[in-house]
């Protein structure tokens, strides 16, 4: 029996305790032998589904997933502080000297006319601090683990808002966007790479978005979630008629889809599924 004590109600540190208790000797096996490749995806994941929460707009649902993200960051600062480079209070230190150092509208001198050359003088200091002595060290900075939507959206405007390296209006990506497509139609007749090719065609379709301020990202998640609904809705309305999916054509299957699109729009409208 571990010594921990009960509470009316815990704080951060408790939860540190807790996360140390677990991965000490006497803890918890599975908690002790991880390590921060193990545990990686769980980061991931747990901020996901923080996402999520904001996404449903759900209080209740966010502070549990703010919980499971701030469980993980305590999780990989211990594993840190058991192999002696750092603890939570070097992240929390290295963190709030950060954002002075970001900030010296609020704690400097510096005068800003609103949150647009906040923004600016974020990424100039940001470079600095960085020691970027171009666009393309900042570039290289963008994170390569991001969803590849978020960061192709991150270098265009990168290369865009330093160098200038952008179209003056969408007609520039959208006549990419048609290049690239073509490309990507010879190489399925056989005479390039597809692999390439589908590539280029991802990355201009995230220059189209960025002109149209829309996220890529967001864009797609809701296409997903639309042709779940209406694929949900056309098999429901095969099962009522005593059929299984299996046993259509593809063309009925076409049909179906097609009804549920129509039946969809007309229960949500246009801007629904």
């Amino acid at each position: 029996m571990v010594n921990f004590e009960n509470k009316d109600r815990y704080g951060v540190y408790d939860l540190k305790k807790i996360i140390a208790i677990l991965r000490a000797p006497g803890g918890c096996p599975w908690d002790a032998e991880q390590t921060h490749e193990s545990i990686r995806r769980n980061l991931l994941e747990e901020a996901y589904e923080a996402a999520e929460a904001i996404d449903d707009n759900d209080p209740e649902h966010l502070k549990e997933e703010l919980g499971d993200v701030l469980m993980q960051v305590i999780f990989h600062a211990d594993i840190e502080e058991k192999a002696g480079r750092f603890d939570l209070d070097d992240v929390a230190d290295a963190t709030v000297r950060k954002l002075i150092y970001r900030h010296p509208h609020v704690f400097g001198d510096a005068v800003v006319s609103g949150a647009g050359e906040v923004l600016d003088n974020w990424e100039k200091i940001k470079r600095r601090e960085k020691a970027q002595r171009s666009t393309a060290d900042a570039l290289d900075a963008v994170a390569k683990s991001l969803p590849a939507l978020w960061r192709a959206e991150k270098l265009q405007k990168k290369a865009a808002k330093e160098a200038g390296f952008d179209w003056p209006d969408i007609t520039g990506a959208m006549d990419k966007l048609r290049e690239e497509l073509a490309e990507l139609t010879e190489a399925v007749e056989g005479r390039g790479d597809a692999f390439e090719e589908l590539g280029d065609v991802l990355f201009s379709v995230v220059n189209v978005a960025r002109f149209l301020r829309v996220d890529p990202e967001q864009a797609l998640t809701a296409a997903c979630d639309k042709f779940a609904a209406r694929f949900r809705r056309l098999e429901e309305t095969a099962e009522s008629h005593g059929v299984r999916l299996s046993e259509l054509s593809l063309s009925e299957m076409d049909m179906l889809y097609e009804e549920a699109k129509d039946a969809l729009k007309k229960d949500y409208g246009p801007k629904g599924v």
